[in-house]
């Protein structure tokens, strides 16, 4: 059991369950529950690579700085325990998502993303481009479940992926922003500092908010986003992160309830 919680703590179990939840949400809303369940396993098993590779490729700075929290650092897993898992889990995620309810598009365009997660632990998180991969992959996540039903994806729909990808970047980099200098981890979070990635967290999730809104008038939706950017800019760094996360998943939810159609229906 230890080994099995281990393994979920090394794919940082928060994100990977909240991005797994959005996408069942709004698989729903594309498909019928069956398919919407498949799919959200197919997706889940990609976050668990993309927060795999990240433990391992961090591992030596973990120690470094004593991240006891860290299933690595305790020892309650080795990495040869997760490079096996990376090994059994990979071909299952490429062959469910390939050939699933997503289809060859949807699951190609969608194991992009997992490949941009990959690339930006291995490479992209120390550069200035860092918040490229989580753009890239925000937006292929929301479109590879809308052309998987052979619809256009809509403009609004990638660019508040997007959005919410560069600010998941900013606010989860802020909890370890300082030990991320003092290792050389140099995205374009750390060479701007704390106080302009708050901002920049801020602004995008009310970019994002008033992007929704103006799609699909909601009052709901417009408070909660620009609650989550007041919280942003005031809440302890560990905090901010999950409060993004929960926002995107109460937009989604306030999104689709105020729709009285799915979101394939938009495109025109």
């Amino acid at each position: 059991m230890k080994f099995v919680i281990g393994l979920l703590k090394a794919a940082h179990f928060g994100p990977t369950i909240a991005v797994t939840l959005v996408s069942l949400l709004l698989a729903k809303n594309l498909w019928w529950e069956g398919p919407a369940l498949v799919i959200a396993f197919g997706i889940f098993l990609g976050q668990l690579l993309v927060g795999w590779s990240n433990d391992l490729n961090d591992y030596q700075d973990d120690l470094k700085h004593n991240r006891s929290s860290k299933p690595l650092v305790s020892g309650v897993i080795t990495t040869a325990q997760l490079l096996r898992a990376i090994k059994i889990t990979a071909p299952a995620a490429v062959v469910l998502n390939l050939f699933g309810p997503l289809g060859i598009k949807g699951g190609l365009l969608y194991l992009f993303g997992v490949g941009m997660g990959v690339a930006y632990n291995f490479y992209f998180k120390s550069t200035l481009l860092s918040p490229l991969p989580y753009a890239l992959a925000f937006a292929a996540l929301v479109s590879s479940l809308v052309i998987s039903t052979d619809r256009l994806v809509p403009i609004w729909l990638i660019t508040a992926g997007a959005l919410l990808g560069v600010a998941a970047h900013f606010a989860n980099v802020l909890k370890d922003l300082d030990q991320d200098l003092t290792s050389g981890i140099k995205g374009l979070p750390q060479r701007l500092g704390k106080r302009a990635s708050r901002v920049i967290t801020a602004s995008l999730l009310i970019l994002t908010t008033l992007l929704l809104h103006a799609t699909v008038a909601n009052t709901s939706l417009l408070v909660v986003g620009l609650i989550a950017a007041v919280i942003t800019s005031a809440a302890p760094d560990s905090v901010i992160f999950k409060s993004l996360m929960v926002t995107v998943i109460v937009d989604v939810i306030l999104l689709i309830n105020a729709t009285n159609s799915k979101i394939g229906s938009f495109v025109v």
